[in-house]
């Protein structure tokens, strides 16, 4: 397992401020930015552990917060701002500008993992990057939300959808239909939205990982486990 670097860093987008976790393989050959959504947060345990597989696979993570404090407790009393996507998008967009201008990072390919509502902000910001934006990665997500705008995005696209998730595969079929550039669907057996069922999150990491390898370019001598 090579070295890796780990800080706290913090993002300026439009007027808010933003924390994130910036995590450096030795060698890295690409960077994730993870879009979380649904009331979620740079903490989520399900992205964390998606972000350690990426990880062993030679990239490096930025798993940020989309939401200031004061905004995460306006939306546990709305549930509105985790489905602003254009407000989401921005805010991915920001990170994607920030890792530009940072000397650590200015170099690596950039590549987007969304969750949720996330997956549908993600997409939008890929959208409106598209020589930028090397691959993007959904789980369980609403790209539903960002359909205006699916025609434009160039990234390569993998959606993960759990087996037993049946509304959320078929909005993902929709979404399929719109993606002009590489796409794949990807279905869980047996996985809800959480992913939550032995070995489905497993699945899900090994899935992402191989996508952001061939696409953004990492280690290729990583283990086979997730």
């Amino acid at each position: 397992m090579k070295r890796v670097s780990e800080q706290i860093v913090v993002l300026t987008a439009g007027d808010a401020t933003l924390e994130g976790a910036l995590r450096i393989p030795e060698g890295a050959g690409g960077i994730v930015v993870f879009a979380h959504g649904s009331g979620s947060s740079r903490h989520s345990p399900r992205n964390r552990y998606v972000a350690q597989a990426l990880e062993e696979g030679g990239l490096a993570t930025l798993l940020m917060d989309l939401l200031t404090a004061a905004q995460e407790r306006e939306d546990e009393r709305t549930a509105c701002l985790r489905f602003d996507i254009h407000l989401l998008a921005r805010r991915v967009a920001s990170a994607t500008d920030w890792l530009r201008q940072n000397t650590e990072t200015s170099h690596l390919r950039v590549g987007y993992f969304g969750a949720s509502t996330g997956a549908a902000a993600a997409l939008v910001a890929a959208a409106e990057r598209p020589e930028e934006i090397g691959a993007v990665v959904s789980r369980g997500g609403r790209p539903d939300l960002a359909l205006e705008v699916l025609d434009r995005v160039k990234a390569p696209t993998l959606l993960i959808v759990g087996g037993r998730d049946l509304p959320v595969i078929e909005m993902n079929r929709e979404a399929l239909e719109y993606l002009h550039g590489e796409k794949r669907l990807e279905i869980v057996p047996r996985a809800t939205h959480l992913f939550e069922e032995p070995g489905a999150l497993e699945r899900v990491a090994r899935l992402a990982r191989e996508w952001f390898v061939e696409h953004l370019g990492a280690l290729r001598n990583v283990s086979q486990g997730a």
